[in-house]
């Protein structure tokens, strides 16, 4: 866990230097993507970015009602995982954004970046979009570590950053940064919870008692 920080935090010093090499590396990087570009590309990355809100949210959501409805513990306590593993990602993404304050690349590059995914929401760095994707796909992971739901979960989390540079609002280190948060915010929850006596398994165990005795 301190060489994940070390390593965020190094990246985030890095990039907010202006002028450093590594920042016009990756203002040329986004530009690549954001311009060389096609309508099939511009129509997939806008699917994929709208999908994540309804997605990270809506899979714990789901988790949960089919689990108390069932009386499935096992469910219940996926949902709860998941989701607590979103809101720390959440959380540690929106603190992180308003202490660097990077600003988004298609107001720092007028013209040279093209802004197609709307305002962007907030400073640049890092990609809460890119974070709460990997989140939900590493908790699913390691909830579930079967090929059949670690392959997709982590090729739609792939696409939603590939997407948010597509659209020109978010640098290749803003996706870099993302995706250790949320795969670092899963990965804690989930060694927390071992850790602390698996506190999400006698929630749920617990909250089914009560709805079923």
């Amino acid at each position: 866990m301190t060489k994940y920080i070390a390593f965020v935090v190094s990246l985030f010093l890095i990039l907010s230097v202006e002028g450093t090499s590594a920042q016009n590396i990756d203002a040329r990087m986004l530009h690549a993507i954001n311009q060389n570009t096609t309508p099939f590309w511009n129509s997939y990355s806008s699917v994929m970015s709208t999908s994540v809100p309804y997605v990270s949210a809506g899979l714990p959501v789901v988790f949960l009602a089919i689990g108390y409805l069932s009386n499935n513990e096992k469910l219940v306590s996926g949902g709860l995982y998941t989701l607590s593993s979103l809101v720390l990602s959440t959380a540690l993404s929106l603190e992180l954004k308003y202490a660097i304050r990077r600003q988004r690349p298609y107001d720092k590059y007028p013209g040279y970046i093209d802004n197609r995914g709307g305002d962007g929401g907030g400073p640049s760095f890092p990609s809460w979009h890119t974070s709460a994707a990997f989140s939900t796909a590493t908790s699913l992971s390691l909830y579930c570590p079967k090929w059949y739901v670690i392959a997709p979960s982590f090729l739609w989390a792939v696409s939603v950053g590939y997407a948010r540079m597509n659209e020109g609002v978010h640098y290749p280190s803003d996706v870099l940064g993302g995706a250790i948060v949320g795969a670092g915010s899963a990965f804690l929850t989930y060694k927390l919870n071992q850790w602390l006596n698996k506190p999400i398994d006698k929630i749920s165990k617990n909250t089914l008692q009560w709805i079923y005795q």
